[in-house]
């Protein structure tokens, strides 16, 4: 089977038979990131792989639970981050724009998990499964560095607050925030319109759908020109936030 680009989801058989489900950053909120000594970036680089490749595992391993194997087949069910690795989109567009921008502005995405869509038992439905799983595992990474950040700095005070240390997972906690609440806007061919083309009504979902074949420059296009894009964001990114807060210290408790 070949690899194909994204197209639309349908319930007839010119649907597409393979899928991918691609994880996409826009760093437009990492205003500090520059600030960093080139340790202190390095570190925080590889954590965002990391975060790439596991968010693009989450995918493949909701695929196989609903009955595809493609993504096991390929072994990209993997915490290894390199088989995620695509080397222009994950490796050197992200470090041109990092540079280039004094480490204000970055882009970039993880290589996509193809999923077979004949292969799931509900397509529609496990499609939107698939793709939620994403973003829900960045948001559990995001707890996940907000609890070593507690830990090491307030409580065993291994760090000391502001330090190099801190500022890195508080640099892991914002921006698997952002990875989750990006790759949720229902704008195709993000994780977030695979959800919205199982809840829309048939009559309008393979006309929405289609919108894929326009892929990332529609996603350019909406963040840069439609209102409301990015504020969606940041306040996606916030209600998010506040509960890790709340989950991790127990409702202000701990």
């Amino acid at each position: 089977m070949q690899r194909c680009a994204p197209r639309a989801i349908t319930q007839g058989p010119a649907s597409s038979e393979r899928h991918q489900e691609r994880t996409i950053l826009f760093s437009f909120f990492l205003p500090q990131f520059g600030d960093l000594p080139p340790i202190g970036v390095a570190v925080v680089l590889a954590l965002l792989v990391l975060s790439l490749g596991i968010h693009e595992a989450a995918h493949g391993w909701v695929a196989l639970q609903r009955g595809d194997t493609t993504a096991r087949d390929l072994g990209r069910i993997t915490l290894n981050p390199v088989p995620h690795i695509d080397p222009f989109m994950t490796v050197f567009l992200p470090l041109v724009m990092f540079f280039s921008s004094n480490g204000k502005f970055m882009f970039g995405g993880a290589k996509p998990v193809p999923v077979n869509y004949y292969n799931l038992r509900s397509p529609l439905r496990d499609m939107a499964l698939v793709a939620i799983a994403g973003p829900a595992s960045n948001f559990l990474l995001a707890g996940f560095f907000f609890f070593c950040r507690k830990v090491v700095v307030y409580e065993l005070a291994i760090w000391q607050p502001n330090t190099l240390g801190e500022r890195v997972l508080e640099q892991a906690v914002v921006f698997n925030l952002a990875l989750a609440a990006f790759n949720l806007l229902p704008i195709p061919p993000l994780d977030g319109s695979r959800v919205m083309t199982w809840l829309l009504p048939s009559g309008i979902r393979e006309s929405y759908s289609g919108l894929e074949r326009w892929g990332l420059p529609l996603v350019i296009v909406c963040v840069y020109f439609v209102p409301g894009v990015m504020p969606l964001v940041w306040n996606t990114m916030e209600l998010m936030a506040r509960g890790i807060e709340t989950m991790v210290t127990l409702g202000g408790a701990w």
